[in-house]
């Protein structure tokens, strides 16, 4: 038998499959995620003198990866994390002042996420929308 691209697809697809099985099993993250894309809030964010005082638009995606075994098997909203409670939390946060910096703004939504024993992991990117080319970061944070 050759080993064609296809063989070789099917074989890493089976590693990548037994790698997430192991981390299951070990507790860790599985691959299933809940998320938030293009959440558009104002806020005072900012270094720069020109953003003191003054609100601007962030668009905010977040990603959070549920711990091992978390879904729902009854059809209850209590048995899963909610997006809601993210969306509510990234708004929260927004509300309590100015921000120096969008890597701030990151790593308090990332500890708002991991709060919640059910997220295991958290991939959140905040870009400015105004004042320039769109920019901003991303950031990947586990338990």
């Amino acid at each position: 038998m050759t080993w064609t691209g296809e063989h070789k697809k099917m074989s890493m697809a089976r590693t990548i499959d037994e790698k997430a099985k192991a981390l299951s099993k070990s507790g860790g993250v599985s691959r299933d995620f809940i998320f938030i894309r293009d959440f558009v809030v104002d806020c005072n964010i900012g270094v720069y003198a020109e953003e003191k005082g003054v609100t601007q638009q962030i668009s905010f995606t977040v990603e959070a990866y549920l711990a091992d075994g978390v879904k729902s098997v009854v059809d209850d909203i209590a048995e899963v994390p909610s997006y809601a409670d993210i969306i509510d939390g990234i708004e929260a946060i927004a509300r309590q002042g100015h921000i120096e910096l969008v890597e701030t703004f990151a790593e308090r939504i990332a500890a708002h996420c991991l709060a919640d024993r059910r997220i295991a992991a958290v991939r959140i990117r905040l870009e400015k929308l105004e004042r320039g080319p769109r920019r901003g970061v991303e950031i990947y944070r586990t338990r």
